[in-house]
C-alpha cells in the first residue's frame, strides 16, 4: 500500500536523496553526466528546495513499507486563470511499474481540481521516456521551450498540459 504525506522542511533531505537516485537513470541517455550533476546541484540543493517550500510549492512524498520511494511537487503559477504547474515527479527506479507515479500524479490532479484549478502544466525534456507516462495520464504538448540550466548547459523541453 502506498502512503502519502505532505513534505515539510525536515523532508528536504529525503527529496534530495530520491532525486539523486532517480534523476540519473531518467536522463543518462539524453544528457551528459556533467549536465545531470549541474541540474541536481541547481535544482535540488537544500536552499532552492526550502525556497520553493516556503514559496508555496506543495511537496507530496510517497512511502511503501515505511520507505520513501517517490515525491512530487506542484504550485499555482497563474492564480487568476487557475493554472498549476507540476514541477517535479520522481520515483525510485526499483519502484517503477508499481503504480507510485500514477498514484502521485492522480493525487496532484485531485488536489488541483479541489482547489478550483483548470489546467495543470509540466515541462519534460523532449527525449525523456516519461513523456509516454504523461500522455497516458491525459497530458498533451502545448509548446516547446529552450531552458538555460546554467554553467553553459541548455535543454529543450516540451510544455505539456492537462485541462481539468
Amino acid at each position: 500500500m502506498i502512503l502519502l504525506r505532505k513534505g515539510k522542511e525536515k523532508d528536504l533531505s529525503v527529496i534530495q536523496q530520491i532525486a539523486h537516485i532517480a534523476c540519473p537513470p531518467s536522463y543518462e541517455k539524453i544528457l551528459s553526466g556533467e549536465q545531470i550533476e549541474n541540474m541536481l546541484d541547481r535544482m535540488y540543493n537544500k536552499g532552492i528546495l526550502l525556497e520553493q517550500l516556503l514559496g508555496g510549492y506543495v511537496f507530496l512524498i510517497a512511502e511503501i513499507n515505511s520507505k520513501d520511494v517517490g515525491f512530487v511537487s506542484y504550485s499555482v503559477i497563474e492564480a487568476i486563470n487557475k493554472v498549476y504547474k507540476l514541477h517535479k515527479l520522481y520515483v525510485l527506479p526499483e519502484c517503477h511499474g508499481k503504480g507510485v507515479g500514477k498514484f502521485l500524479i492522480n493525487e496532484v490532479l485531485d488536489k488541483v481540481k479541489a482547489e478550483g484549478g483548470r489546467r495543470l502544466e509540466l515541462n519534460i525534456h523532449r527525449e525523456n521516456k516519461a513523456r509516454d507516462f504523461y500522455e497516458s495520464a491525459g497530458f498533451t504538448k502545448k509548446e516547446t521551450v529552450n531552458l538555460d540550466l546554467g554553467n553553459g548547459f541548455f535543454i529543450t523541453d516540451e510544455v505539456m498540459e492537462k485541462i481539468i
